[in-house]
């Protein structure tokens, strides 16, 4: 969903060693807890300073956590989820950038550093300590950027290897990717539709994908949905499952032209948002309880306001989905805290949870 200012936080839920970990909207350059916003509420504990950090990803055999910047004045960020401390990764300092011309030569360059913005993250694991780091870009631009991660210092290096434009007119929420490069994208909303629209049901957006050696992204048929959010591949590629925030539902598709729908989670009584594929196979995700007796339902009489949505602190779920099945269960659960709303997705990472938001503070 689309964002203004935000936090991300460590929370017990119920049961052993599970938290929750919350980025807070602080001054850029703050790494540890030193003020009142950053101190602990109740079972709530915070790392201070990334802002509007919607999507998380874990660098591989690391304790080190990329996340997303979705704010004109953010950037991409490395999180140390060990010593709970973060610094900006990209742009940065003298980052480098280095075009991968063979496979995406139809780039026109590196995205101007003051006008990006970060939202849905893919990393595919690679070889000899590097990952492919996929992020939907905004700003300047709209377009999937592509990051080489070289995770052999003591601090993972980013360096931007190319981009592939989006068609005219559409804005990405979130990204996939296969080995080979193929790249599957949602867009929650075609030219024209609306979120009031999507909430209300009607089929606002659709999943794109790109192959390399194709000259940009193609609408996958048979995956038209109200606001296609989330978004993840089967690991050996033959499905992929996307979260419709329009329908409160994850739903499997044949990685096919058209598409076939496979399995549906149903409705879900949270709105699903950001999708990825843990350690175990499993599918998670995260989003607010829709019907709230505070802030009420979205799905009421009156028409969507995103502004108004935000601004009503919601309790959270986050849930884990079997791919085979479609069941789910319950990984953690939070009442609504004005310190901490509109949460996307959650990262497992050792004994705890990492959770992102698109808008907060």
């Amino acid at each position: 969903m689309e964002c203004q200012k935000a936090k991300t936080p460590l929370c017990r839920r119920p049961g052993p060693g599970i938290f929750l970990l919350l980025l807070l909207l602080l001054p850029a350059g703050a790494v540890a807890a030193a003020d009142e916003d950053c101190l602990p509420a109740g079972d709530l504990r915070f790392v201070c300073g990334p802002k509007n950090a919607e999507d998380l990803v874990r660098v591989p055999a690391t304790n080190w956590i990329i996340a997303s910047g979705m704010a004109p004045d953010a950037a991409i960020y490395f999180i140390d989820a060990e010593r709970k401390t973060w610094a900006g990764a990209w742009p940065a300092d003298a980052a480098p950038a280095r075009q991968d011309m063979e496979r995406y030569g139809a780039c026109p360059g590196a995205p101007a550093p003051g006008n990006f913005i970060s939202h849905g993250l893919n990393l595919q694991p690679g070889a000899d300590g590097h990952s492919t780091l996929y992020v939907v870009g905004h700003g300047g631009r709209e377009a999937i950027e592509v990051f080489d991660v070289d995770a052999n210092g003591a601090q993972p290096v980013l360096t931007w290897t190319g981009c592939v434009p989006l068609p005219e007119g559409m804005v990405a929420n979130s990204v996939a990717s296969t080995g080979d490069g193929t790249l599957f994208a949602t867009v929650p909303l075609h030219p024209g539709r609306t979120i009031a629209e999507a909430i209300a049901g009607s089929a606002t957006g659709a999943v794109h994908r790109w192959s390399p050696g194709d000259s940009g992204f193609t609408l996958v048929q048979g995956t038209e949905l109200p606001y296609a959010n989330g978004i993840e591949l089967s690991p050996d590629g033959r499905e992929f499952y996307v979260a419709s925030s329009g329908l409160s539902t994850v739903i499997a598709y044949s990685n096919s032209q058209p598409a076939r729908q496979l399995r549906t989670t149903g409705l879900l009584e949270f709105i699903p948002d950001n999708l990825h594929r843990a350690e175990d196979g499993s599918l998670i995700t995260a989003g607010l309880v829709a019907d709230d007796p505070v802030c009420g339902n979205p799905r009421g009489p009156a028409e969507f306001d995103l502004a108004v949505f935000a601004a009503c602190p919601r309790p959270f779920v986050v849930q884990a989905i079997d791919p085979r099945s479609m069941e789910r269960k319950d990984l953690a659960r939070g009442p609504a805290n004005p310190r901490f709303s509109n949460i996307t997705m959650a990262l497992p990472v050792g004994g705890e949870l990492w959770i992102g938001t698109f808008a907060g503070d």
